[in-house]
């Protein structure tokens, strides 16, 4: 079969369910990275360019406000959405300037972030009646703290809302445990963490008579760092799952679900593979490109160091100037590039490096 061929630019609606459907039906995943601005949000890019394949972008709501600006407050979630909007625009924009396609979604949303989804909602319909299609590919609901029925039903409100601008919701059911922008589960009991597949069943029946979605089931997932063997994942369960589903509705299509896969970082690349085989489309990845950047950035400065206590004095020189190296673009952009590195190994990871053809390829 040969790859599809793929125009630059956000994907959305029907173009954006197909790909997900695609690399379902092809055991590939794509990595969704938390972005905080610019900076982060090129070097995706770029790492899908390199990759040969599509990146997810995303926005936690922390990172949104940082978009913004710390500056400003946020009350009313009026900073978080500004931030969302703002590096939205600027994701539409790159993402045709470096001719690499992008699915823009924001992540973890709990019930009191629900007025950032809801204003980020406002701006997706006012781009759809201006452009046919929403700002956004994707939001994410994360009440899974909650009672199973009041998760479900309010995620059952939202879609109503979101499908008729063509927009996909992801759902968490069970707790990904460990700490995430602000969001602190490291003593979350141990049930909590594993995902039942008659709760994948309930959610799936639920949803799937109004619009796309996709699952975000928990198998043991923590965010954060680890080291291997302190994390126990469970990814049988979403296999599980998918065969509960079939047997129930007496279905021939062997994954009904696209599920999602939180905590990824750190994970073996035997644990990615096996959760991919079972229908996970969507792997997330912060800690480590976080770790990318930065000790990219700390390299640079111990490197650097004797050029960096001043304007003007160095090892050549009293009199020589230092502005080339403590100049932000430099060691920032060193960041940026093992920011993108590490994302051509999620790639790879993920076996989505080179699973398509650009339309500039034709």
């Amino acid at each position: 079969m040969s790859k599809p061929i793929l125009e630059p630019g956000v994907l959305t609606g029907q173009k954006l369910f197909e790909v997900l459907q695609y690399a379902q039906e092809n055991d590939f995943a794509f990595p969704a990275v938390n972005v905080i601005g610019s900076n982060t949000i090129n070097a995706a890019i770029q790492a899908a360019k390199e990759a040969k394949s599509i990146i997810m972008i995303q926005f936690s709501n922390g990172g949104a406000h940082f978009n913004a600006g710390k500056f400003l407050d946020n009350s009313m979630q009026k900073a978080a959405i500004a931030g969302a909007v703002a590096g939205a625009n600027h994701v539409r924009a790159m993402a045709k300037a470096y001719g690499v396609p992008v699915i823009l979604h924001t992540d973890h949303a709990a019930r009191k972030l629900l007025p950032w989804i809801d204003g980020l909602l406002d701006a997706n319909e006012a781009y759809y009646a201006m452009h046919g299609e929403p700002l956004f590919s994707s939001h994410m609901l994360d009440l899974s703290a909650e009672d199973l029925d009041e998760n479900i039903q309010t995620c059952k409100n939202y879609l109503e809302r979101m499908a008729k601008s063509e927009l996909l919701l992801e759902i968490e059911l069970g707790v990904t445990g460990g700490e995430e922008d602000g969001v602190d589960n490291t003593g979350i009991s141990n049930d909590k963490l594993y995902t039942q597949p008659e709760h994948v069943l309930m959610a799936y029946d639920a949803l799937k008579e109004i619009g796309n979605f996709t699952i975000a089931a928990s198998f043991g997932n923590v965010h954060g760092v680890y080291k291997p063997g302190n994390v126990h994942l469970n990814p049988i369960i979403l296999k599980n799952s998918q065969e509960h589903i079939r047997k129930v509705h007496n279905l021939d299509k062997l994954q009904p679900v696209n599920f999602v896969f939180h905590g990824g970082s750190g994970s073996t690349p035997e644990e990615i593979k096996e959760a991919v085989s079972y229908g996970v489309i969507k792997m997330n990845i912060d800690t480590d490109t976080q770790w990318a950047f930065t000790s990219a950035v700390k390299q640079f400065m111990d490197d650097k160091d004797a050029y960096l206590h001043s304007q003007i004095g160095n090892p050549e020189g009293e009199d020589k100037p230092n502005k080339k190296y403590y100049d932000p673009r430099g060691w920032m952009h060193q960041g940026e590039k093992n920011f993108s590195k590490r994302l051509v190994q999620a790639f790879k990871d993920l076996n989505s490096e080179n699973q398509f053809a650009y339309f500039y390829d034709k």
